[in-house]
């Protein structure tokens, strides 16, 4: 999810060669382009690397072959913000110090639940949801369905389920990203796929409804000696459409775009056997904003 050289995806004007991806449910409702504009040796902001195109294609894949099956699968509709919302009147960016309303009531699993019915709740919510979404245990049958049961509304879950068990089982995307059929790491390698919030911002409100962007950085690809698909570091935006049921907020439907992506420095990449020590050492956050 060659594909390093396509850049336009969809039927949008401009858009050159499809994803094969894009295809899934055949409606093509979702475009995401890959980093890198129109340098296809990556992100064209430091000196090319002969594996930075294929990297950087893996590193999209598992990002977008969810919002791909979600937003095509099913009937067909999705959810918007209803009439009558109002425009978030902080244009700016949120505080991140303490306001004195405490941000998350409990868990689901290990999700964080019970968000604040307020735009805080709605930011806390899409960008804790994003991390589950971009994790690991999405390759995980039985933590496939925990998570899409604790992140999306029952009836968008119950339609979007087997769609989602299909586009990640499927072999040739496993294949691709260098994963065994049964969706695990070949022996010696780490499989990383971490997502980590910078930012979230509410674009619109409307009590029960609300729609929020979580600007991230990802990581993703095979860590260990040998791997034909190192771990790599890109940039997204994600718009998540939430609906406020049963006592928490829960998706609808999203949407992703590549950045804003940030100049990277000329540091020397880790060595994959540091690479793979750091991710099992160092522990993820399971609650975000």
């Amino acid at each position: 999810m060659s594909q390093g050289d396509e850049r336009g995806y969809g039927s949008e004007p401009g858009g050159r060669t499809e994803d094969p991806y894009s295809t899934v449910g055949g409606t093509r409702q979702t475009r995401t382009r890959l980093p890198g504009g129109d340098d296809t040796d990556g992100y064209g902001r430091r000196p090319a690397r002969s594996s930075r195109s294929l990297v950087m294609v893996v590193g999209v894949v598992v990002l977008l072959v969810a919002a791909i099956a979600f937003a095509n699968l099913g009937d067909g509709r999705s959810e918007k913000p209803g009439g009558g919302g109002k425009e978030s009147s902080a244009a700016g960016a949120g505080p991140t110090s303490a306001t004195g309303t405490k941000p998350v009531q409990g868990k689901n699993g290990t999700i964080a639940a019970g968000f604040a019915h307020d735009e805080q709740g709605a930011q806390s919510a899409a960008a804790n949801y994003g991390v589950a979404l971009g994790s690991a245990d999405m390759f995980d049958k039985v933590r496939r369905r925990e998570i899409t049961t604790a992140v999306y509304a029952p009836d968008v879950a119950a339609a979007r389920q087997e769609g989602l068990d299909d586009v990640y089982a499927g072999k040739e995307f496993l294949s691709r990203i260098g994963l065994n059929p049964d969706g695990t790491a070949p022996a010696g390698l780490t499989f990383i796929s971490r997502v980590s919030p910078f930012g979230a911002k509410v674009e619109k409100f409307g009590g029960d409804t609300a729609s929020v962007a979580v600007w991230y950085s990802s990581l993703f690809g095979l860590a260990g000696e040998g791997s034909q698909n190192p771990v790599s570091e890109s940039w997204y935006t994600t718009t998540y459409e939430l609906r406020w049921v049963n006592g928490d907020w829960k998706v609808t439907d999203f949407t992703q775009e590549d950045g804003p992506t940030p100049v990277g420095r000329d540091q020397v990449a880790s060595p994959a056997e540091e690479m793979a020590d750091a991710v099992e050492q160092f522990g993820g956050f399971t609650y975000a904003r």
